[in-house]
C-alpha cells in the first residue's frame, strides 16, 4: 500500500495556470503551504479531511496545511485547475505592513473552505492575477524583482478571494446525496479511532453496513480505498508529532498513531516519505531554526 503523504515546497511560493490532466496517480497528500485551488473545468469529487465537494466550473478551494486532500477525478474527464502554494510567513510581513494580516484568517480558521461564486464575471479579475502569476515566475528579471511582484498580486488575490467568500459564495458546502454521506461519515469515524486497531469489518459494523458495501461507495466516492485512508491519516498525524511534540520517541508517537510497532511505522513512513521519522523531524528543526 503507498499513500502519499504531507508534501514539502521548495520554493515559499509555487504557482500553476491551468493545469491540464495529470502525469501520474493523485494521491492524497498535505503541506505545510497554504493553498488556494482554481477549478476550471472537468468532473473533479474533492476529499478534504472528511468533507467531499463536487466541484463546478469557477469553484475555489481554500486549504491550510493541516488539510489532508485528494481529488477523485474520473479517467475519461477534463481536469483543468490552477493553484497557489504559498508560505504563510512568506506573506505576512506585508500583509503587517497594510494592517491586513486578516486576509490569512480564513486559513486559519476554518482549515479549509469551498468559495463558489454566484456570479462568474467576478471570476475574471482572479483569474488574471493568476495567469500574471504564474508569468512573472517564468519572466527575465532577479530573483529580488520576482519577489516583489509576487508578493503584491498575491496580496491582491487574497484580497479578491475574501470579498469573493464574503458577498457571492456557499462556504462549507459539501455533497449531499446518500452515498456522499456515508463516505463522510466513515471518514468521521476513521479520524477520530485512527489511532485504535482498525479493519474494514469494524468500520463497516460501525456505519451498518455490509464490508463489501462500505469498501464500494468509499472508493467511489473518495478514490480511496478504506484502510488506505486510514494509514493517510495515521501518516498525517505521525507528521504532525514529529514537528509538535519534540520530546516524545518514535516509539510513543508510533503508539499514539495506531501502529503495530515502531519498526512497522518506521518502514512504513520511510516508504511513503523516501526518509527516516528521525531524518523527517532534523529536517523539519533545521527549516524552523532558519525562519526564526
Amino acid at each position: 500500500m503507498t499513500v502519499q503523504g504531507v508534501q514539502y515546497f521548495n520554493n515559499p511560493i509555487t504557482v500553476t495556470y491551468r493545469l491540464k490532466g495529470f502525469e501520474e496517480e493523485i494521491k492524497s497528500h498535505s503541506h505545510q503551504h497554504y493553498e488556494i485551488f482554481f477549478f476550471h473545468q472537468g468532473n473533479c469529487r474533492y476529499l478534504i479531511n472528511h468533507h467531499i465537494y463536487d466541484l463546478k466550473s469557477g469553484d475555489i478551494l481554500l486549504m491550510d496545511g493541516l488539510a489532508l486532500h485528494k481529488p477523485n477525478v474520473p479517467d475519461d474527464s477534463d481536469y483543468i485547475r490552477s493553484h497557489i502554494h504559498f508560505d504563510p510567513n512568506y506573506i505576512a510581513p506585508i500583509l503587517e505592513s497594510l494592517g491586513a494580516t486578516q486576509l490569512l484568517n480564513v486559513f486559519h480558521r476554518l482549515h479549509h473552505c469551498l468559495i463558489r461564486p454566484t456570479e462568474k464575471n467576478k471570476l475574471e479579475g482572479l483569474e488574471s492575477l493568476f495567469k500574471k502569476m504564474n508569468e512573472a515566475q517564468s519572466e527575465e528579471g532577479t530573483a529580488q524583482q520576482e519577489e516583489w511582484i509576487l508578493k503584491i498580486l498575491l496580496t491582491h488575490v487574497l484580497i479578491k478571494v475574501n470579498h469573493l467568500g464574503q458577498i457571492t459564495s456557499q462556504k462549507e458546502t459539501s455533497a449531499h446525496n446518500d452515498k456522499a454521506r456515508q463516505a463522510e461519515k466513515i471518514t468521521s469515524i476513521i479520524r477520530a479511532n485512527f489511532q485504535n486497531k482498525l479493519s474494514l469489518e469494524l468500520i463497516a459494523n460501525e456505519v451498518q453496513l455490509s464490508p463489501s458495501y462500505v469498501s464500494h461507495v468509499f472508493k467511489e466516492m473518495t478514490g480511496f480505498a478504506v484502510m488506505e485512508y486510514v494509514m493517510a491519516v495515521r501518516l498525517q498525524q505521525v507528521k504532525l508529532l514529529l514537528e509538535m511534540e519534540t520530546n516524545k520517541t518514535l516509539q510513543q508517537i508510533a503508539k499514539e498513531c495506531g501502529f503495530e510497532s515502531a519498526a512497522h511505522f518506521t518502514r512504513f513512513f520511510k516508504g511513503n516519505e523516501g526518509i527516516t521519522p528521525k531524518q523527517y523531524r532534523e529536517n523539519q528543526w533545521q527549516i524552523q531554526k532558519r525562519s526564526e
